[in-house]
């Protein structure tokens, strides 16, 4: 008796310090994120930022020419892919769509796999070029850094943007005729 009493004192006791460990002493459950004044007073008072001193933003300069002739090839490539794709599923939805009953490893199944294969290969250009045009962003970002370029940045964002406008359509009409056949 003595040794369940001392269990179910523990126990409460547990609970207690758990409740008072989780309060703080304005009774909020966590502590503040706010700064505190050892965090922001400085030897001698309070700094004050001079709006002088403060950085001006600069307008993004524009792109050089070399990497408008970029942008423009990866465009394009990027524009040839969704031809080329768009070429190939009005050839192929309609077979898969018929092998959307079909069983698993039946020879229609298998057509439509291999007409999938195909869709995948057709956008290997517009995949590409969404690879290259992220690559290109992520060098000019680490050479704006370093100081060792200027501008471009909107130039590659617009091209990136319509890239992967064009590769999420693909996935989406290549996810759809993938969800008609059964999965083995």
């Amino acid at each position: 008796m003595a040794g369940t009493m001392q269990k179910r004192l523990l126990a409460s006791l547990t609970l207690l310090l758990s409740a008072c460990a989780s309060m703080t002493q304005d009774g909020r459950g966590y502590p503040s994120l706010a700064r505190r004044p050892a965090e922001t007073a400085r030897v001698g008072g309070e700094v004050v930022p001079d709006p002088a001193a403060q950085p001006v933003q600069a307008q993004p300069s524009p792109a050089d020419s070399a990497l408008l002739q970029q942008l423009a090839a990866l465009s394009a490539q990027a524009d040839r892919g969704k031809g080329a794709f768009d070429r190939i599923y009005a050839e192929v939805a309609p077979g898969i769509s018929a092998a959307s009953g079909a069983a698993v490893s039946s020879e229609a199944w298998v057509g439509a796999q291999v007409d999938l294969a195909r869709l995948e290969e057709a956008r290997y250009d517009s995949v590409y070029a969404l690879a290259s045009l992220d690559t290109l962003y992520a060098d000019r970002m680490k050479a704006q850094a370093e100081g060792s370029s200027q501008g471009g940045i909107a130039e590659i964002l617009a091209a990136r943007r319509m890239a992967l406008a064009n590769v999420d359509a693909q996935n989406d009409r290549i996810d759809a005729l993938k969800a008609a056949l059964r999965q083995p």
